[in-house]
C-alpha cells in the first residue's frame, strides 16, 4: 500500500517505548495514526532495547512517586490485553547512608504518595533478605512493595502489536527530515529522506537521543537534552544460590544512594546472572557511538563485594551491553509543545534521563491526551515543560545532592 501523502489525524515519529506506547493510545482512541520509526522496528541503536527495566514508585522527587503508581496499574492492563507477560512484580528496596538527602526525601514522597514502606536498620535489611543483602551500620533501608522487571524489547513489541491491532499504520526505515506548518488548511506536513510526504492534523515527536537535532531541525530551538551512553552489566552469581536472587523470590530490585546512584535486578533474562549498574554515562553523538566504552567499574566491584555477602563474583561483569540516556540538566523530562509557529500541533516528549521507560503508558496517554486536546489531564506538567530551560538553564531547581548521573569526560 503507497502510503505517501496520505492524511492522518496523527503522526508519532520515533517507535521507541513511548512513541510506541503513544501510537497505541491514540489507535485504540480511533484515530488514523501513523507511527514511523528511522531504523529497524525493534533496533539496538536507542534507548528502548535489552532485556530489561525497573519499575519503582520509591522517588526523591514525588511527582514521579505518583505517575510510577499509575503506570504500573497501566502496564497490567496492556499485558492483559496482549496476553502475555512484560511486567514481573519484586519488591524494591532503596538504601544508603540514614542521612543521604535523597532516601529522606523518597519517604517524605512515601507518606506524601500514601505508599506503604518499612524503614530498616543494618540488621533489619540482612533479616529481611535471608542475609543475601549486607548495608553498613551506619545505613538504612527503606522497602516497599512495588518494585519489578519490565522487559524492555518485549514491551516495546507489545505497544506496536496492540496499535497494528487497533488500526495503526507502523513504517521504519523511515527518517522525517523535516515538519512543516501547512499554512492553507492548518495541521502540518512531514517528510522523510526518501521523498515521502504525511499530512496530519497533529504530530508527536518521541525521536529519543534525536530528538534534540530534529527538534533543532524543524524550530530552531535546540532542547538541552545531552545523550549519554551507559553500560549495562550483569554479574555471575555464586554457584549454588542462583535461586536465591532470582525474580519471584524475596530478592527485591534496588537502588543504592551515595557519591553513584547503583541499582539492579533480581535475575531474571540471565540464569545466574544479575543486573547492577552504575546510573551514569559518556556524552556522545546518537550518529557517532563509541559503542561501548569502557567505563570506569572500580567503585561499582566494590560495592557489590561489600553488600552481597560474597555470593556474587565482583571481579568482571560477565555480560556487559550498550545503551544510551537522553539527559536534561535536572534529569526532568520535556513533555511539552513544541509552540512557535506550530503552536499545539506538534508535541514532544523526550529527555528521559535514564528513568522513564517504566513511566512509558502513561507518557503515551499524556501525549496523545496533549495531541488530541491540547492538555493532559492527570498529570502536572508544570516540571516537564520545555521554558523552564528559558529561566534557568539547569531546569527545574533542585537540591545539589539529585544530580544523580557523573558526565564522564573520557573514554578509559
Amino acid at each position: 500500500m503507497e502510503h505517501s501523502g496520505d492524511r492522518f489525524d496523527v503522526v508519532v515519529v520515533g517507535a521507541g517505548i513511548m512513541g510506541s506506547a503513544t501510537a497505541y493510545q491514540l489507535a485504540k482512541r480511533g484515530e488514523k495514526t501513523l507511527l514511523l520509526e528511522q531504523f529497524d522496528f525493534l533496533h539496538h541503536r536507542g534507548s528502548s532495547h535489552g532485556e530489561s527495566r525497573t519499575i519503582r514508585a520509591t522517588y526523591p522527587q514525588d511527582y514521579y512517586c505518583a505517575m510510577a503508581m499509575e503506570s504500573s496499574t497501566l502496564w497490567e492492563e496492556a499485558q492483559s490485553e496482549i496476553g502475555f507477560k512484560v511486567y514481573f512484580k519484586a519488591q524494591q528496596l532503596d538504601m544508603g547512608p540514614s542521612d543521604n538527602e535523597d532516601l529522606l526525601s523518597i519517604f517524605s514522597s512515601c507518606q506524601k504518595n500514601s505508599v506503604p514502606y518499612e524503614i530498616l536498620d543494618h540488621q533489619e535489611v540482612a533479616e529481611k533478605f535471608s542475609g543475601k543483602i549486607d548495608i553498613p551500620e551506619n545505613w538504612i533501608g527503606i522497602y516497599t512493595q512495588l518494585g519489578g522487571v519490565i522487559k524492555a524489547t518485549k514491551a516495546v513489541s507489545m505497544f506496536q502489536a496492540l496499535a497494528c491491532r487497533k488500526g495503526a499504520i507502523l513504517r521504519d526505515n523511515i527518517e522525517v527530515k523535516g515538519i512543516v506548518k501547512d499554512a492553507e488548511k492548518g495541521g502540518v506536513w512531514i517528510s522523510a529522506s526518501n521523498g515521502e510526504k504525511f499530512w496530519a492534523k497533529k504530530c508527536i515527536i518521541t525521536a529519543g537521543a534525536w530528538a534534540r537535532k530534529l527538534v533543532k531541525t524543524v524550530s530552531g530551538f535546540e532542547l538541552p537534552i545531552q545523550p549519554l551512553e551507559t553500560t549495562v552489566c550483569y554479574w555471575r552469581i555464586k554457584e549454588g544460590h542462583e535461586s536465591e536472587f532470582a525474580i519471584g523470590g524475596d530478592f527485591p530490585t534496588f537502588a543504592s544512594y551515595g557519591p553513584q546512584l547503583i541499582y539492579g535486578t533480581p535475575s531474571l533474562e540471565f540464569p545466574g546472572l544479575i543486573k547492577i549498574a552504575l546510573h551514569d554515562g559518556y556524552p556522545c553523538d546518537p550518529d557517532k557511538r563509541p559503542w561501548g566504552p569502557a567505563m570506569l567499574l572500580s567503585s561499582l566491584k566494590e560495592w557489590i563485594e561489600g553488600r552481597f555477602s560474597g555470593l556474587v563474583d565482583h571481579g568482571e561483569p560477565v555480560v556487559s551491553q550498550s545503551c544510551m540516556y537522553s539527559m536534561t540538566p535536572d534529569e526532568d523530562y520535556v513533555i511539552d509543545f513544541v509552540g512557535g509557529e506550530f503552536g499545539k500541533d506538534v508535541v514532544v516528549g523526550g529527555g528521559f534521563s535514564g528513568h522513564g521507560f517504566k513511566m512509558a503508558p502513561l507518557v503515551g496517554k499524556t501525549l496523545a491526551d496533549m495531541a488530541l486536546y491540547g492538555k493532559a489531564e492527570g498529570v502536572n506538567l508544570k516540571h516537564f515543560r520545555i521554558q523552564r530551560f528559558e529561566r534557568n538553564p539547569k531546569g527545574n531547581i533542585k537540591d545539589p545532592s539529585e544530580d544523580r548521573v557523573g558526565f564522564s569526560s573520557n573514554n578509559k
